[in-house]
């Protein structure tokens, strides 16, 4: 099993108060990671660690270390370290522009010009996302017209479009019905053959769903981390079993 992203040792402060404490996690190549927990619990502030979001924030400062592929991330520039690992919000922020354009913009910023291979690239995204067949007929209207559901797989086929190597979803889910849900489920599902995924959400049946490994989170620590079955079926920890079966959170 190769590891994609390290953690060792990682503690995070935003101010005074630390959100993460003393980390240390693997996440492995091809797989996708869940993270669960309560809120607080340092799980989105984990994920903003992965592309240096977090250090938008004057208040931030950490130590320890997180490596991409071996590399320390203070050693990759935060262009180059956001467009490998692409990020999902909880709310779909489509750019006010057409369905093509938005999957289109990142290629472009990059500098490719040939609208033949972004043709491409934009049928090649929007099918990876699953939601080519429902938009391939109006790529030109304008993205603010679809669905909450659609603008969200219109998010995951941008972030595709850049082909990145690690996908960051920050609770992808939680403002779409369960229709919409499954779709997006069912392309992580697809996408994780070519990507490392890290899904952070509030939803534990989802992460009982589409999560190879399955992590507990709580005020900061990672209570322990296994297989999702195991982690479901039988934790270790009781602090584990009782976020599961809703005694808190």
């Amino acid at each position: 099993m190769v590891d994609k992203i390290i953690a060792k040792d990682l503690n995070c402060w935003f101010g005074k108060a630390c959100s993460v404490k003393g980390l240390n996690l693997s996440v492995h190549s091809n797989e996708i990671l869940g993270i669960i927990g309560p809120s607080n619990s340092g799980k989105t502030t984990f994920l903003r660690m992965i592309n240096r979001l977090n250090e938008l924030s004057n208040n931030f400062k950490y130590d320890g270390s997180l490596m991409l592929d071996g590399v320390d991330l203070k050693q990759i520039d935060t262009e180059t370290l956001r467009k490998r690992c692409g990020m999902v919000f909880a709310l779909p922020l489509p750019l006010p522009m057409s369905i093509y354009e938005n999957v289109g913009y990142g290629p472009l910023r990059h500098g490719i010009k040939s609208k033949k291979y972004i043709d491409e690239i934009v049928e090649k995204s929007l099918k990876a996302a699953s939601l080519w067949d429902e938009v391939k007929d109006r790529l030109d209207s304008s993205a603010m017209k679809l669905s909450g559901g659609q603008q969200q797989r219109l998010c995951i086929a941008r972030t595709l479009a850049v082909e990145p190597e690690v996908i960051l979803y920050d609770e992808p889910c939680s403002g779409l019905d369960p229709i919409s849900t499954a779709k997006v489920e069912e392309a992580m599902v697809e996408l994780k053959k070519k990507y490392t995924i890290i899904l952070v959400t509030n939803n534990v049946k989802q992460a009982s769903r589409v999560s190879d490994r399955t992590a507990f989170f709580l005020m900061g620590e990672m209570v322990e981390i296994g297989k999702t079955a195991d982690i479901f079926l039988s934790p270790k920890d009781k602090r584990t079993e009782g976020y599961i079966m809703g005694r808190y959170g």
